[in-house]
């Protein structure tokens, strides 16, 4: 017995060939997309360029029909895939017109077919789906962070404001200083300035004259070691370790799920198992019979 239409382009579409075909044309199609940008090339190669672009949003185009011709007369059940429905965006936008006004816009949204990469590669799409798992642990996170930098801005404001007023003269100068700190971005000039007073440790093209130069060695040391010791390594280690527990969770979900390949194997196996009980069924209902 033959197997329907339907079965054997859910064989193809879950094939590893089929996958690493798609590969290659979204890796051409990031390539091109970059290529574009030089205007050399493009008044040397612009018709070959664009030719194997239109070619690669026809394979896209292609590749989206047979995903969803293999549901047979239920083709919107492509659309219930969350990366489906991202592959498809892509593909809508990829064939927008890019004349007009429009057209550099639509031009820059065109690298978005770089993104499917994210949609082809199974390890990409359980690290992106631990990064939105991790998202609500992560607003609390932040929460956490910003009312630190709330709390030392005010301080530094209160101690510092005089003698460094261009890094601590307000609040919001104040938090800037401190995001600067936490990148850890030369902070510590910022801390030696604070130390050593600003008329020792000049500041670069002051744009205020200091109020009152202080140094204030052991506050200002401790003040800029422990908002590093908070605000880089605890905070690091508590976003390192939401991403970590989320990405458990993703593993684990994707290692319950079944691929379309995988479960036509089961419903044929199924099938083959049911036609088998049916005939041991006939045998023994003749059996009794005799």
């Amino acid at each position: 017995m033959r197997p329907e239409p339907e079965n054997r382009l859910q064989v193809l579409v879950a094939s590893s060939r089929f996958q690493r075909a798609v590969l290659v044309v979204i890796l051409v199609g990031a390539i091109v997309v970059g290529l574009e940008t030089d205007r050399g090339l493009m008044e040397r190669h612009g018709t070959l360029l664009k030719t194997i672009d239109w070619v690669v949003i026809g394979l896209f185009a292609l590749e989206a029909a047979l995903k969803m011709a293999q549901h047979g007369k239920r083709p919107y059940r492509y659309f219930r895939e969350p990366w489906n429905l991202f592959d498809f965006t892509i593909l809508v936008v990829c064939l927008l017109p890019v004349g007009g006004h429009f057209a550099a816009v639509l031009r820059l949204l065109r690298v978005l077919r770089a993104l499917r990469l994210v949609s082809a590669l199974p390890r990409l799409q359980i690290l992106v789906s631990a990064l939105f798992k991790s998202m609500p642990s992560m607003g609390y996170v932040g929460l956490l962070l910003l009312l630190l930098f709330y709390i030392y801005a005010v301080t530094g404001v209160v101690l510092f404001r005089d003698n460094d007023p261009i890094h601590f003269g307000s609040l919001d100068r104040a938090l800037l200083s401190l995001f600067r700190v936490v990148t850890l971005e030369d902070w510590t000039d910022i801390m030696y300035i604070q130390m050593f007073g600003s008329d020792v440790f000049a500041i670069d093209n002051p744009a205020e004259v200091p109020v009152n130069p202080q140094a204030q060695p052991i506050l200002g040391a401790a003040y800029f070691v422990s908002f590093v010791l908070l605000g880089t390594m605890v905070m690091l280690n508590l976003f390192i370790g939401v991403v970590i527990g989320s990405m458990q969770e993703a593993q684990a979900e994707a290692q319950l799920q079944i691929s379309p390949g995988r479960r036509q194997r089961i419903a044929e196996e199924l099938d083959e198992l049911t036609r088998r009980l049916h005939a041991v069924r006939g045998r023994i209902a003749s059996e009794n019979l005799d």
